[in-house]
């Protein structure tokens, strides 16, 4: 097996935030982009120096080089790239969500089996310092016995492009439901949703869904637990919150209500006033390739 996996991104607006990255990590080389508008393409091929550039993603796909394919492209797009790069040969790694339709996901899950490629979700709460410090409680045994967990991924999304105006806040629910069943490694089993609240009549009609948040329990299979998470997108007054919070029986984390304050850990048993601590999580850099640890704590677009 090679050293290093070539890489081509689709996608170039959320997408070219991980160019630095790919350009950094020992083990890729990005030797593609993709995107439609040329002016754009051909600036961020200059900038960055990227061999090559395409306009058009058929053309990505048939090229031999790339080994793999990062999908950043409209949510809409998600499902058709990732089916088309499997059935090219390309392994895939595709920002969330996966698809829109259950269809379209046993599509994406059937060609992986098939065919034997990789297809990651990239699903980003998972890889939070905040869910690895919660997960290290939890393997330690300092939560104790984990009786509930809940998240919440509520952003107004006034202003984004067109294809988000009025989308259903449970279409895009991935770093609600990601950590949720990763703490665990659960499955879930059975789910409610409920929506609540209504939203401008001209964003209920781009996809027939009137709700300004929408509510969900899930049930794990095999297991006394449940999760509750919550989904806001338009129409509702809330600081922008990808949280999560974890109940044990001896520990409990509970994420900060407001951005940039720290969050809080609870322990049982002691003197109510001490039983709350605010607690700044540390970082896990040191879990990542030295060349790329600094993207951790810095954003790409500091470069």
């Amino acid at each position: 097996m090679k050293n290093r996996i070539n890489i081509g991104i689709v996608g170039l607006g959320f997408g070219a935030e991980f160019i630095p990255i790919y350009q950094a990590h020992p083990n890729a080389h990005l030797v593609a982009v993709c995107q439609r508008d040329p002016e754009k393409l051909r600036a961020v091929k200059n900038a960055f120096k990227i061999p090559k550039a395409y306009a058009c993603y058929d053309d990505l796909l048939r090229d031999s080089e790339v080994d793999a394919i990062h999908i950043n492209t409209p949510i809409p797009n998600h499902a058709e790239q990732s089916i088309k790069a499997l059935r090219a040969g390309k392994h895939v790694a595709c920002t969330v969500p996966m698809a829109t339709s259950i269809a379209d996901c046993r599509k994406i899950v059937e060609l992986t089996e098939r065919t034997g490629l990789s297809y990651m979700m990239m699903e980003t709460v998972v890889y939070t310092r905040e869910f690895f410090y919660v997960q290290e409680l939890y393997n330690r045994g300092e939560l104790g016995r984990i009786q509930f967990l809940q998240a919440s991924h509520q952003q107004d999304m006034d202003g984004w492009p067109n294809y988000w105006p009025g989308l259903p806040p449970m279409w895009y629910a991935t770093h609600c439901v990601g950590p949720m069943l990763a703490l665990t490694n659960a499955t879930a089993e059975y789910v409610s949703c409920f929506g609540s609240g209504t939203i401008r009549d001209e964003l209920a009609k781009c996809y027939g869904s009137p709700f300004a948040v929408e509510t969900a329990h899930v049930k794990f299979q095999d297991s006394d637990l449940t999760a509750r998470i919550v989904r806001s997108l338009f129409d509702t007054a809330r600081q922008y919150r990808e949280s999560i919070d974890v109940y044990g029986s001896k520990r409990s984390f509970e994420w900060t209500l407001v951005e940039g304050e720290p969050h809080v850990l609870h322990t049982a048993k002691l003197p109510e006033h001490k039983i709350p601590k605010r607690v700044k999580v540390p970082d896990y850099g040191t879990r990542l390739p030295a060349a790329i640890r600094k993207f951790t704590t810095r954003g790409v677009y500091d470069l």
